[in-house]
């Protein structure tokens, strides 16, 4: 991963609308006087084509220093080798077993062992409902802003990086065996660390 003091350039591949929004609003809270050396850049792919999407942006967009894709495993056939190339391509792969919800639901405190993504997303917009008085939908623009304001970003953090040793511990080695997990909170990490500074 190429670093730079001064600057930090990534970009996010992403399916659905909860993912492209909520990176966005992580993009919109940047501190304004760092919005021209931090730059997120959030562009929509077909899941197969994330990788190549992302080092075809960087490649093409040398600012860009720090390609990610972000997706979950709902109903992905490859799976564990979009992850393994995006490892070996230098991409960073902020995946979600089973849904993009399980990391959101980690800001509340909780990553519950769900399989299913769509009982994960119904499951997830209970407690966010419980938690904010409001509805839940994957089209939320405020998303983000709203996860800060009710639930404990760096808590999240902790508590999916928990469940990711705690699937190694328990002999699991393949992203797709591995749930409830996710990885993104490694991009999360980055962003907020260059925001420190």
């Amino acid at each position: 991963m190429e670093t730079d003091e001064d600057a930090y350039r990534g970009n996010c591949g992403w399916r659905v609308k909860a993912e492209k929004n909520y990176f966005e609003g992580l993009r919109d809270s940047i501190p304004a006087g760092l919005k021209d050396r931090l730059v997120i850049k959030v562009e929509k792919a077909k899941t197969v084509e994330l990788v190549e999407r992302a080092l075809e942006l960087a490649n093409k967009e040398p600012q860009y220093r720090i390609p990610w894709i972000v997706f979950d495993r709902d109903q992905v056939k490859d799976f564990d080798d979009i992850i393994l190339a995006a490892e070996k391509s230098g991409v960073g792969a902020g995946w979600s077993n089973p849904c993009f919800e399980i990391w959101m639901y980690a800001y509340f405190g909780e990553m519950p062992a769900i399989w299913e993504s769509y009982t994960c997303c119904d499951r997830f917009a209970d407690k966010f409902e419980k938690v904010t008085g409001q509805k839940y939908f994957k089209k939320d623009k405020d998303i983000y802003r709203k996860l800060v304001q009710y639930g404990d970003e760096q808590k999240a953090i902790q508590i999916a990086g928990r469940c990711c040793r705690k699937c190694v511990d328990d002999g699991k080695d393949k992203p797709s065996e591995m749930w409830p997990a996710c990885m993104v909170q490694g991009l999360v990490e980055e962003i907020r660390l260059k925001i420190q500074l």
